[in-house]
């Protein structure tokens, strides 16, 4: 086996967000053709739990200590450099050198990049000999111009030149390294769009779903009591894109759907709940669950899997997961990206607040089990790691 350096910048473990859904099946993927040194931080205390499982799919590893509030202050010297403030929120000193030095020890390479962040790290001369691939995943400069529509000023600045700055950077890597990947041809036709790109090195490298982890199971017990209707929505509640779509949802959808069912429930179920959907729970019909020990029971149990998600980038884990386990879902078109599910048939799509109600009441008043069965089927014919991740190795393969 020869040596792969892959740096990640957010331990990809346990994969139980978007992000490190993709990174662990990565990592686990790769670990059967190459000996693998990782880079990584650990942003949440109770992932250094995972270090011990992480370290079995690698030979070395580099695990840095990220504070959220630390990195967010030490990224504002980019105002000052001119540089996307996303870099220095990543940067330390430390992952450098252990870079340097595993690459001088194993004569690395290649090296595989997840998250425009981490290619800070790689874009020096002195890496040009290595075969570089990037999975940018998202088009991360697009998700800051997108945030910047709905923020004011100052915020809407800073989001503003974040998308200019990141998307420099963006160019800078697709430009120096072998081929860029992407989540979805939608992602990946949009970056070279953005960026004024025209290269067959930027490919799309679509997510997978366990559809045999994600199932259902008749002897799955339900997490709810009573009869009443259930709609869930899943994800991790401190990401904004989560807190927005909640709160829309809570606060403009939910009380149209209980005037035709007023026993109707919301589950916000995901963890690391911000104030902002922590509140929510005092809205009638609304529970905040925060992290659970297994989120297939709330999808399966579920009535309707919402995502209404109004900014999103890429293609939406959650989304696939319900799908998998033959749930119906009524999902916004943004959420839907990079999924061709067909409307109507595997998946419902609403994109105003009243149509999003509508598309759910219409599913409450006329359960329709097709659509759940249609969806699974949709997922273990499109969607699946097996097809997906050999297009990394073929990249990874290639000659400099």
């Amino acid at each position: 086996m020869e040596d792969l350096l892959f740096l990640v910048h957010r331990i990809p473990y346990p994969p139980n967000k978007g992000d490190k859904i993709r990174s662990f099946h990565l990592l686990q993927y790769l670990s059967r053709y190459y000996r693998i040194h990782l880079g990584t931080f650990i942003d949440q205390p109770a992932d250094q739990e995972y270090c011990e499982t992480v370290q079995s799919y690698c030979v070395s590893t580099w695990f840095g200590k990220l504070s959220p509030r630390q990195a967010k202050l030490k990224s504002i010297t980019g105002l000052f450099s001119g540089d996307a403030l996303t870099l220095p929120y990543y940067y330390q000193p430390e992952l450098k050198k252990w870079i340097k030095a595993q690459c001088a020890k194993y004569n690395i390479k290649r090296v595989l990049v997840y998250s425009s962040a981490m290619a800070q790290y790689v874009v020096d001369a002195e890496f040009s000999t290595m075969q570089r691939i990037i999975d940018f995943v998202d088009v991360d400069s697009e998700k800051w111009h997108q945030y910047s529509t709905t923020k004011r000023f100052p915020m809407r600045w800073i989001y503003q030149r974040e998308a200019i700055r990141l998307g420099q950077f963006e160019r800078k890597v697709a430009g120096i390294f072998n081929a860029s990947v992407f989540v979805s041809d939608t992602e990946a036709a949009l970056f070279q769009q953005k960026l004024g790109l025209n290269t067959a090195q930027v490919v799309a490298v679509n997510n997978g779903v366990d559809a045999d982890f994600f199932k259902p199971d008749a002897q799955r017990q339900s997490p709810f009591h009573g009869i009443a209707p259930r709609l869930v929505f899943t994800g991790a509640m401190n990401y904004w894109a989560n807190e927005e779509g909640a709160n829309w949802f809570a606060q403009q959808i939910l009380p149209t759907i209980r005037q035709s069912f007023p026993t109707c429930e919301l589950y916000i179920v995901g963890m690391n709940p911000t104030a902002g959907v922590r509140q929510l729970a005092n809205l009638s019909g609304v529970t905040v669950t925060g992290a659970v020990a297994d989120v297939r029971p709330y999808v399966q149990h579920a009535d309707v899997v919402i995502v209404p998600l109004r900014i999103a980038r890429g293609i939406q884990n959650k989304v696939l997961e319900a799908m998998a386990m033959a749930r119906p879902v009524v999902t916004t078109g943004a959420a839907l990206e990079g999924i061709p599910a067909e409307a109507g048939r595997e998946i419902r799509i609403a994109d105003t607040a009243s149509a999003f109600a509508e598309q759910v009441i219409d599913i409450l008043n006329y359960p329709d089990s097709m659509l759940g069965i249609h969806a699974r089927d949709f997922v273990e014919t499109r969607f699946s790691w097996a097809a997906s991740l050999p297009k990394i190795l073929t990249l990874l393969e290639g000659s400099k």
